[in-house]
């Protein structure tokens, strides 16, 4: 006889929020403990931490393990990175921090691009490459370590005059260099053997491990997932992970989840997160980034707690609605406000430039005051942490 349909387990939207914030270690104050050996908890935890240049405020990366490190400090990055060497740098959906221990399930992604190059590298030269792989197995080097290069017009507005930086990206990429350090955000490249000290590379994750580990990386970061959710800016990998959730399904390991207002997008989540429900909020406040791992993907943020949140810094001015760098602000289990913040380095203050209420916030019933009490008093932190190191 045919199995019976698994009838999907209805979560509410306020079950659901519960179980995300739980899942990215939002709801309680230090779940990684300090230091840099906290960061390269919190990185194995999350999967992955996004790396971006905006600094208005303090850059994303360190922006989001602080929200999750209260006594973070950006050296315990840098000795996770350069010292440790716990975490390093590689393309998720974007340039990332990512587990040491995860690299062998991008040994693909940089064989691909030795194989098959890549659009924005095409006018990288044989010899632009030679001439960084020469450098860098001298020792490890900068951008500002080749004064020799001989200046070229820009193809692209993010591009570069000097042929040696996209030569080092693609490096990079293809795997033969790796990232050693950052210094705000220039980088210094090695050879990505001699950083690690390793004799050859980790053998490469299959197709089914690397499906596997998308699959356990979203589920232990989101409690629960759905294909769009675990594949982010990742279609080709689509079809094999939902081979592996049926077959999971199966096994009683995953259930289906009906997700209030999803509609027909599949959701799965495992029987424990299921059950593990929590019914009480968690008493804290988070000013989050906008790249932070619970707002990057803004239908997701939006289906869960109902904010639409917008990336302004592109823009025009006289367009923007919520600011350049609106940061969502986490008040126990709601996003009920974006704040608009630029660090005044130079006389130490951090600016608030525009404040608006969203969600839940935007209901002149709600208690605005009281969340406004409670918001300023994490701002104060958050400024100490701004303006700190």
């Amino acid at each position: 006889m045919p199995r019976s349909r698994i009838l999907p387990v209805p979560i509410d939207q306020l079950s659901a929020r519960r179980i995300w914030l739980r899942a990215q270690r939002l709801d309680e104050r230090a779940p990684f403990g300090e230091g840099p050996e906290a960061v390269a908890r919190a990185v194995a935890h999350l999967g992955y931490v996004q790396i971006d240049t905006i600094n208005v405020i303090e850059r994303s990366h360190h922006h989001i393990l602080f929200a999750r490190i209260p006594g973070y400090r950006r050296v315990d990055l840098k000795q996770a990175q350069s010292i440790d060497k716990s975490v390093f740098e590689y393309w998720t959906h974007a340039l990332a921090y990512v587990p040491t221990a995860d690299l062998r399930f991008f040994i693909s992604d940089m064989k691909y691009y030795r194989t098959n190059g890549h659009g924005w590298f095409a006018a990288v030269t044989p010899a632009d490459k030679r001439k960084v792989m020469r450098l860098a197995k001298a020792g490890p080097l900068s951008i500002r370590d080749i004064e020799d290069d001989v200046l070229r017009e820009k193809d692209h507005e993010w591009a570069s005059r000097k042929p040696s930086r996209r030569a080092l990206q693609l490096a990079f990429f293809e795997g033969h260099l790796t990232v050693s350090e950052r210094t705000g955000m220039l980088k210094t490249y090695d050879l990505l053997l001699r950083h690690f000290g390793w004799d050859r590379l980790p053998k490469a994750a299959t197709a089914n491990e690397r499906f596997a580990y998308l699959l356990d990386r979203a589920l232990r970061a989101q409690g629960i997932v759905s294909l769009d959710s675990i594949c982010h800016l990742d279609a080709p990998s689509k079809a094999g992970v939902r081979k592996l959730i049926e077959a999971r399904m199966r096994k009683g390991e995953l259930l289906p989840v009906a997700l209030e207002g999803a509609g027909k997008q599949e959701h799965w989540a495992t029987p424990e997160i299921i059950e593990a429900t929590e019914n009480e909020p968690h008493g804290l406040v988070h000013l989050l980034s906008p790249f932070d791992p619970l707002i990057i993907q803004r239908k997701r943020t939006h289906l869960v707690f109902g904010h639409d949140h917008r990336f302004e810094a592109y823009v025009p001015k006289e367009k923007r609605k919520l600011g350049y760098f609106a940061l969502p602000v986490l008040v126990d289990d709601k996003i009920v406000a974006a704040i608009d913040l630029k660090a005044d380095r130079q006389n130490r203050k951090l600016l608030l430039q525009q404040w608006s209420w969203v969600g839940e916030g935007a209901d002149k019933k709600a208690p605005r005051k009281e969340w406004k009490r409670r918001i300023e008093d994490e701002l104060h932190r958050f400024e100490a942490f701004q303006l700190g190191e």
